[in-house]
């Protein structure tokens, strides 16, 4: 009878490190792809605009504290093709007083961005602050 080969002998490790890598590597596509997700949204002009008028009202500024920070999970969509395109976004902002949310709404029309909506909710008031110049 021959010796047992590779395979017979470590199948045992062999098969379980082979799920769970598989596994492992599966996670960290998906992990990739939020990650990459929320990071153009963040990006976008919207929402760096958005957050710029929100750091600069005197009211939310008031209301929150400084600094002013954006949240981790930027919610919406946006979308664009040339140079057109509509965002819908919230903005989670916080300071030292309290947390807010900024609502977005936007359409792009020939490269430039007009918000029909840009106002801040402060969590626990019902008024929403308007940003809009």
């Amino acid at each position: 009878m021959p010796p047992p080969g590779w395979w017979s002998k470590n199948w045992k490790w062999c098969v379980p490190t082979l799920v769970v890598s598989g596994l492992v590597l599966i996670a960290g596509f998906f992990t990739m792809i939020f990650f990459a997700v929320f990071g153009l949204l963040k990006s976008s002009e919207p929402a760096k605009e958005a957050l710029a008028k929100a750091m600069a009202n005197p009211q939310l500024r008031s209301e929150l504290g400084t600094p002013i920070e954006e949240g981790f999970m930027v919610n919406g969509n946006i979308s664009t093709s040339n140079s057109s395109g509509s965002a819908n976004l919230d903005i989670p902002v916080s300071g030292p007083k309290g947390k807010a949310n900024i609502h977005v709404e936007a359409k792009r029309t020939s490269g430039v961005w007009n918000y029909s909506t840009l106002e801040a909710t402060i969590e626990g008031k019902p008024e929403k602050i308007d940003l809009k110049p």
